[in-house]
């Protein structure tokens, strides 16, 4: 490789350095690749977790709430329903301010 090859090949020794070189960064994208995918899943599944947690946490408080009289059912549903409509769309979700 290198010097070696260019002195004693010429340009062929050039050309195979170039394809070495090739081959190397071809690798190297690959296994750039490989590493943002699993770092990916690994995100995803950091957040499914996380979701899943908060999901309990919110079902314990507001099973807590109704269940204290702190809340009645019908009214937390209507709220929401006004809160889903506040962004502008009804759609289970909501993007605006929490406060």
């Amino acid at each position: 490789m290198g010097w070696g090859r260019m002195l004693l090949l010429g340009n062929w020794g050039q050309q195979m350095d170039i394809q070495d070189q090739k081959k190397e960064i071809e690798a190297l994208r690959t296994e750039v690749s490989r590493q943002k995918r699993s770092t990916g899943a690994d995100r995803i599944a950091e957040l499914e977790r996380e979701n899943a947690e908060m999901r309990l946490y919110l079902a314990a408080l507001i099973r807590y709430l109704i269940s204290n009289g702190t809340i009645d059912l019908n009214d937390f549903r209507v709220l929401i329903d006004e809160i889903d409509r506040a962004d502008g769309r009804h759609d289970g979700g909501y993007e605006g301010k929490v406060l």
